[in-house]
C-alpha cells in the first residue's frame, strides 16, 4: 500500500485537541498530540484496512467506480501476502457467489460494488441468507438508476438493502461519515456478519470513498469476533438456496420447518442489531427542529449544528425505530437530508409514527448553500 505520513506537531503555545477526522487542506490547523504517526488515508483505503484487522482473507470483486481501489488493494494484498486470497471475477454477479462460497468454506471473505453491481448481487445475497453466510458486502452508492452518474455520489440504494432480494430476510447495514468510521465499521460489520451469520452490508458514497483524512489506525482499539461456523466439509455438507432443514436437507412441502428456520434466523438477526445501536445525537437546546441525515451529507450539515439539532444514523437498517422515537419527541419539524428522493425519510415516518419534510440531494448535489435553502424553503411551505 502506497501511503503518506506526516510527523505531527501542533504550533507553538498550542496542545490541539482537534477531530478525529479532518479534510487534508485542514491538516495545519487539526493537528493533535505532538510526535504522533499519521496516515493520510481514503475512506477505501479505510474500509480495506478494517477488513484486513478484522481478520478478512478473501476478496472476489470486479472493477467500478467508485470501489476499483478497494479491488486494487486486495489484488496487491494477495501478491505481499499468500494467505490473502483474491479474485477479480467475470463479473459481479461472480464476485457476490465466490464471496459467499469462500466464507462457506471458512475464509472471511468480503467484496466491494457500486448501485449497478449491487443490483447484480441481490439474487446471490439472498442465497447468502438462507445459508447463513457471514460476510460483507460494501457498497459505495453513486447517481443511478443503472449506469447513471458514475463519478457522482449519492445515498439511493436504500431500499435494495431491505428489498433487493426475494422473499423474507433480515439485513444488517451500517453507514459511516469519515475515513476512521469507514475503519471501525468494517470492523464491526464483519463481527455483525459472524454473529448473525449472514451478508452484512457497509455502504458508503463517492465522495467517502475519495476522502483523505489523517488518522492513527494503530491507536484503534477493536475487538475481533472469531469464526464459529464449521466450513464446508467439516460441519453441515449440503448448502442450498431450497428451503431446508439444519443438515441443508430440502424441504420444499414442509411449512413447519420453514417456519422455525425463519423465526430463528430473524431473532439471531434482531440480537445481533439490537448489540449495535450505532448513532450519533448533537442536541441544540433551544431548537424545535431536528435534521436527520447520514453518510457524507452529515458531514456537509455540520456548519448548521449552531441553528439545529442533528441526529445521524450509523446502523442504517434494522431503522434505530426505538432511538429514532425518543429522539424526535421534542421536536415540534423533522427534516430528513438525503442523497435519494425520501427512501429513509420513508422509514422514518413509518418509525416514528409522523410525517417529516425531506430535502433531496439529488444528481450528486450536496452542497450546503443548496441543502440551507431547501431547508428554509420546507419551513415557509409549513408556516403557511
Amino acid at each position: 500500500m502506497r501511503q503518506t505520513k506526516f510527523r505531527v506537531r501542533p504550533p507553538a503555545g498550542r496542545q490541539g485537541a482537534g477531530r478525529q477526522g479532518v479534510r487534508s487542506s485542514e491538516i495545519c490547523d487539526e493537528l493533535d498530540k505532538a510526535g504522533e504517526m499519521k496516515q493520510l488515508i481514503s475512506g477505501n483505503d479505510a474500509i480495506f484496512e478494517g477488513a484486513l484487522s478484522a481478520g478478512a482473507n478473501y476478496f472476489a470483486g470486479y472493477p467500478i467506480s467508485p470501489t476499483s481501489e478497494i479491488l486494487q488493494r486486495a489484488a496487491l494484498q494477495s501478491e505481499e501476502n499468500p494467505k490473502f486470497q483474491f479474485l477479480q471475477a467475470e463479473d459481479e454477479i461472480a464476485a457476490a457467489i465466490s464471496t459467499i462460497s469462500a466464507s462457506l468454506a471458512g475464509a472471511k471473505a468480503f467484496t466491494a460494488t457500486s448501485g449497478p453491481g449491487f443490483s447484480l448481487m441481490q439474487e446471490a445475497l439472498g442465497w447468502g441468507h438462507v445459508v447463513e453466510a457471514p460476510c460483507v458486502f460494501v457498497n459505495s452508492m453513486r447517481v443511478g438508476p443503472s449506469t447513471g452518474m458514475p463519478t457522482q455520489p449519492a445515498q439511493s440504494d436504500l431500499l435494495q438493502i431491505k428489498g433487493g432480494s426475494a422473499g423474507d430476510y433480515y439485513p444488517i447495514a451500517f453507514y459511516p461519515h469519515s475515513a476512521e468510521e469507514c475503519f471501525r465499521l468494517a470492523v464491526t460489520a464483519f463481527n455483525a456478519a459472524e454473529e448473525s451469520l449472514s451478508p452484512v452490508i457497509l455502504l458508503a458514497d463517492a465522495f467517502l470513498s475519495h476522502l483523505y483524512e489523517l488518522v492513527d489506525l494503530e491507536k484503534i482499539k477493536t475487538e475481533i469476533v472469531p469464526r464459529t461456523k464449521a466450513s464446508l466439509g467439516t460441519g453441515q455438507r449440503l448448502f442450498t438456496g431450497t428451503a431446508h432443514d439444519k443438515m441443508g436437507n430440502v424441504k420444499t412441502s414442509d411449512p413447519v420447518i420453514y417456519r422455525e428456520w425463519l423465526g430463528e434466523l430473524k431473532d439471531r438477526h434482531s440480537r445481533v442489531a439490537e448489540k449495535y445501536p450505532l448513532f450519533e445525537y448533537l442536541p441544540r437546546k433551544d431548537s424545535g427542529i431536528l435534521l436527520i441525515a447520514f453518510g457524507i451529507t452529515s458531514r456537509i450539515l455540520s456548519p448548521l449544528r449552531g441553528r439545529f439539532s442533528i441526529f445521524r444514523p450509523i446502523r442504517i437498517y434494522p431503522v434505530l425505530e426505538k432511538e429514532l422515537r425518543e429522539v424526535t419527541q421534542s421536536y415540534s419539524r423533522i427534516i430528513v437530508i438525503e442523497g435519494n428522493d425520501g427512501q429513509y425519510a420513508s422509514w422514518v415516518e413509518c418509525a416514528i409514527g409522523r410525517k417529516v419534510m425531506k430535502v433531496p440531494c439529488l444528481g450528486g448535489g450536496f452542497k450546503l448553500k443548496s441543502i440551507e435553502s431547501q431547508i428554509e424553503d420546507r419551513l415557509r411551505e409549513e408556516s403557511r
